[in-house]
């Protein structure tokens, strides 16, 4: 039987603790350190560990302690913890030797983005952000078939993402700048704006943009008008308040198809000509830890690598700037 791969655990909220329920199963890993600044977070995540029978991971107010103290104990680190602390731990991970799992959004700017990618060059470790659709069989596979050219050329994306974010995350982390990186567009929207950087395969070159915050100190609507390097024209909408429930629908307009996706990668329309194409679903990621290990053993191309990462930074980035300006458009200097 082969050794287990040690796991430590920075950020234990909700989502931690709702994959620690299959991960603490999963004969291929061991906790064993966690850290948290909430005790409360802590002995949830360590309950789910005992509870699914295994052992209880060593546990650390502050995450320097877990790459100080457990760092020749440790193979792989999962970071979940509010968006704006992405960067200095994601880094600090890399630059202890450890292979990362890094909860989405990766970081919040390009400046971020390029430390990271820095780190990871010098270290030679793996980094994978934790995009549901970036790791989806039906995403992967729909790049993979857009980038052999089966579908022709890219000539135009309409994207749009809703959810009654503002009202289900009311007095939430998500909605404090401070620490979110942003609001509805860089939370749930981050899963469109990911999903379109990966399958348009080319950087973003030309970004105007509106928010509009509805009383909120975050942008709960952003409307996004933009063209990329390869000469596509993109549309992307996010709408952070409505009826109760969350959808995605994202259209890639090639020469030779019509592509109809969500951002999670749960179902995809191909249309040819004139015939509409059945939809096919596929089951939303609920264990991505073991597109992880794929990627990190060398059997699943990484679509979530630090360099993906500063394509959708670019873009957040260059969104930003253009809404803060009320439209103005701004260009995206070339990699």
């Amino acid at each position: 039987m082969s050794q287990k791969l040690r796991l430590g655990v920075i950020g234990a909220g909700l989502k931690a603790a709702e994959y620690a329920e299959s991960w603490a199963k999963m004969p291929e890993l061991e906790f064993v350190a966690l850290a948290d600044t909430n005790p409360s977070s802590r002995q949830r995540l360590i309950d789910v560990c005992v509870a699914s029978g295994a052992p209880a991971p060593r546990s650390f107010e502050d995450y320097r302690d877990v790459l100080s103290t457990c760092r020749d104990e440790l193979d792989i680190v999962y970071v979940s913890t509010p968006h704006a602390f992405h960067g200095e731990q994601a880094v600090a991970v890399a630059e202890a030797g450890l292979d990362l799992f890094l909860e989405k959004p990766m970081v919040t700017t390009v400046a971020e983005a390029e430390r990271l990618i820095a780190a990871q060059k010098k270290s030679g470790v793996t980094i994978v952000t934790a995009f549901q659709g970036g790791l989806s069989p039906l995403v992967i596979d729909t790049r993979e078939r857009a980038v052999s050219g089966e579908f022709g050329d890219l000539i135009a994306i309409s994207g749009m993402i809703w959810e009654s974010w503002s009202s289900n995350y009311d007095g939430h982390w998500k909605q404090q700048p401070e620490i979110s990186g942003g609001g509805f567009m860089f939370d749930t929207g981050a899963h469109m704006m990911n999903t379109v950087c990966l399958l348009a395969n080319s950087d973003f070159e030309s970004v105007s943009a509106y928010m509009n915050n509805h009383g909120k100190r975050i942008d709960i609507a952003t409307a996004v008008s933009a063209r990329l390097k390869n000469g596509a024209l993109a549309t992307l909408t996010a709408a952070g308040e409505g009826p109760p429930g969350c959808a995605s629908y994202i259209t890639f307009f090639y020469s030779k198809a019509i592509v109809r996706i969500d951002a999670w990668g749960g179902w995809r329309e191909i249309s040819v000509g004139r015939a509409s194409g059945a939809r096919e679903e596929a089951e939303i990621l609920g264990n991505p830890m073991k597109s992880f290990l794929a990627i990190r053993g060398g059997t699943m191309e990484n679509t979530g690598s630090v360099e993906m990462g500063l394509r959708f930074a670019r873009l957040w980035d260059a969104i930003k700037e253009s809404a803060a300006a009320d439209g103005v458009p701004v260009r995206i200097a070339a990699p």
